[in-house]
């Protein structure tokens, strides 16, 4: 306890230094004003007339360089409000009906010879699904629940169509949006990417205008969604006085995987249905109605490394059938996506306390370097409040938990979201927002970290910064079952749970 008030003492001091400074310095200066006199200020003044010329010069500088500033300086882009997708109640899932699933998938394909099924894969497949973290009320697209599935391209439109379609009509509606405001469209699915687009399906059923921007990510993994709001951000910067819309969602009918490779089989017990829709401004008249305004965004790309390129790859398995193969390189190029990503956005959010303390210790380590093994690995708590961290398995959550030295309250909104909801891929952080949302905690002023994983490899973080007390939105994913978070999950780790690292990321 007494390191704790140590490094808490130490933390303020540095931090507000120049403000402890600031007021013995002013108290100075106010008792030498306190001594002028009436000579003093005519002499200064007298002073100031003999350098008119220099006084008009610095004072035109000093407010050329204002305007310069205020022209120049990046406009705020807000997160006026978004929508998370909640499926209606007929297509929850128990892990009993989903292991159901998959039998009746392996069961409706006719090129396996059902009589010599090897057992120990459904076995498999139980396991993971019952060490995962899942819960019993997660939901399933209606094409799979079918007896027998349907996995034909219709079915998979139609999940996609009802996800999205959904999220932006409860947006549209709880903000009472005309979608023809919309200048700005960016949809993100990684497995499921038809023609013509799912932006152009967005725009054909909302009826946007004809010159909006429209874009569709595809193939970028569940870190994707971060990615869509970097650009959007980047459009928003270019384009004033409008809106842009983010969809984030990914498609389980297309993703599902029949065969019988083990390490194609994972993502089938991990991923389910869900999808997010984000409103975006850079109107300055909607920051009195916006949820948060958007701090930073940073992208860490290491796929110029082959591991990291392959670690999680869509393919053909020893039959033929597709599906997504994750390498048993994924925890360490995980670990290094995450590094890096850290490196960047620690100087831009972190106190000066901080950084001092992580520069001694990397000097320390360059000049001892036998005698000190690692680097010090700064609090991210002192600079974020609120962490939502890509719910994509329990094993990702727990090596970010321990790495971050985060404590079991930080991670409950990840880990409440993988029980309720899954895996939702790219839209799993805005569940996970709505999670802090519903149980009250989000405060003015507070820093929201969102921190995802995607396939590549990637790591995408964004921070916000609530602009008010946020409450839930209406119709928020977790209206109903809020009070029943977060539950007791068996921590008990398995050596299977290695492969479930990301899920398909």
């Amino acid at each position: 306890m007494t390191s704790v008030n140590v490094k808490l003492l130490y933390h303020y001091v540095l931090t507000n230094f120049f403000n402890l400074c600031l007021f013995p310095l002013t108290a100075l200066l106010a008792g030498k004003a306190s001594r002028l006199t009436t000579d003093d200020l005519y002499h200064f003044y007298s002073h100031l007339q003999h350098k008119f010329i220099t006084v008009v010069l610095l004072f035109a500088f000093t407010g050329f360089g204002l305007v310069l500033y205020i022209v120049t300086r990046p406009k705020p882009v807000y997160l006026v409000d978004y929508s998370c997708y909640l499926p209606p109640p007929h297509l929850k899932v128990s892990v009993s009906k989903v292991m159901d699933i998959f039998h009746q998938i392996r069961k409706a394909d006719t090129s396996r010879n059902v009589a010599c099924d090897d057992p120990s894969s459904l076995d498999f497949l139980r396991k993971i699904q019952e060490r995962s973290g899942l819960g019993d009320e997660t939901y399933s697209p209606q094409g799979l629940i079918n007896v027998p599935p349907r996995k034909t391209f219709a079915a998979s439109r139609e999940e996609t169509e009802q996800v999205i379609i959904g999220a932006l009509e409860n947006l549209f509606e709880n903000k009472k949006v005309n979608p023809r405001e919309i200048g700005i469209l960016v949809v993100n699915s990684s497995m499921f990417n038809p023609t013509p687009s799912l932006s152009a399906m967005v725009v054909n059923t909302f009826k946007l205008r004809s010159n909006i921007k429209s874009f569709s990510l595809g193939g970028m993994g569940c870190s994707a969604g971060v990615i869509a709001i970097d650009l959007a951000k980047d459009l928003l910067h270019v384009h004033k006085n409008t809106y842009a819309l983010v969809v984030s969602t990914e498609n389980i009918t297309q993703g599902i995987y029949a065969g019988e490779n083990r390490s194609m089989m994972v993502s089938n017990c991990l991923f389910r249905v869900g999808g997010a829709a984000i409103l975006l401004s850079n109107k300055p008249g909607d920051r009195s109605r916006s949820k948060y305004k958007l701090a930073h965004t940073v992208r860490t790309h290491t796929g110029a490394d082959d591991k990291s390129f392959r670690c999680v790859q869509q393919g053909d398995d020893e039959s033929g059938k597709v599906g997504v193969c994750l390498s048993k390189d994924i925890t360490a190029v995980a670990g290094t996506a995450v590094k890096k990503n850290m490196q960047t956005l620690g100087p831009l959010i972190l106190p000066l306390s901080e950084k001092f303390l992580f520069f001694v210790t990397f000097i320390a380590k360059k000049l001892l370097n036998d005698k000190i093994k690692h680097y010090y690995v700064p609090d991210f708590k002192l600079a974020i409040d609120h962490f939502c961290i890509h719910a994509g398995g329990r094993a990702v959550i727990d090596v970010l938990e321990k790495s971050l030295r985060l404590s079991p309250m930080d991670v409950e909104p990840s880990r409440s979201t993988l029980h309720r909801f899954g895996n939702t891929s790219s839209s799993s952080i805005w569940y996970e927002l709505a999670y802090i949302e519903a149980k009250g905690r989000m405060k003015k002023g507070n820093r929201a970290w969102q921190i995802a994983l995607g396939s590549g490899f990637k790591c995408n973080s964004a921070v916000w910064v609530a602009l008010c007390n946020v409450k839930a939105s209406a119709n928020s994913p977790w209206e109903h079952c809020i009070d029943k978070y977060p539950v007791k999950i068996d921590s008990d780790s398995s050596k299977s749970e290695t492969h479930v690292q990301n899920g398909r990321s």
